[in-house]
């Protein structure tokens, strides 16, 4: 049951702000929804390695998470440029995983680890999916976004892939 708990904390970040159904869709999110559901998406991808940060002792974790910090970092200056320039409004949807953040608590360390490399496996496949479909159609700017922080999250999609690996579920 714990470990559904941080499943559910860490994948809030996926499934309530990327979307799943979002991703399918034949029709381009508009601007606006993009820059909605990638500055919401980041932020919880920021608060989630931020709690990785603090429970996991395993150097492999940390250093991932704190990747994840600085690249989503960046992304999200480089996003609120492009609301700026294109008048629509960035959100920080952050808030459900810090809700979560007294069960995240309770894990034994293998337990976190395991979960939150599962989740950002998940998570991360879900980003690279939509940021894909992002470059094949819509706004041209957001293509133009979309297409130069699309190698970032190939690379923590690969770097997730090696954490899940090394903390598999038991």
């Amino acid at each position: 049951m714990k470990r559904h708990g941080l499943s559910l904390a860490l994948g809030l970040c996926a499934l309530l702000c990327l979307g799943t159904a979002t991703a399918a869709q034949d029709q381009p999110p508009t601007p606006q929804a993009f820059v909605a559901q990638v500055s919401a998406a980041s932020a919880a991808k920021v608060e989630a390695a931020k709690l990785a940060l603090q429970n996991s002792e395993s150097d492999d974790v940390q250093a991932f998470a704190q990747q994840v910090i600085d690249d989503h970092t960046k992304a999200a200056s480089d996003l609120k440029a492009l609301a700026r320039d294109k008048n629509l409004q960035v959100y920080d949807q952050a808030a459900p995983v810090k809700a979560s953040k007294n069960q995240l608590l309770e894990l034994r360390q293998d337990s976190f680890d395991a979960a939150y490399a599962h989740n950002q496996v998940k998570t991360n496949e879900e980003a690279v999916a939509f940021f894909n479909q992002a470059v094949e159609t819509g706004d041209p700017d957001v293509q133009d976004f979309a297409r130069n922080t699309l190698p970032v999250l190939q690379r923590h999609l690969e770097m997730a892939r090696e954490l899940e690996r090394a903390h598999p579920s038991h």
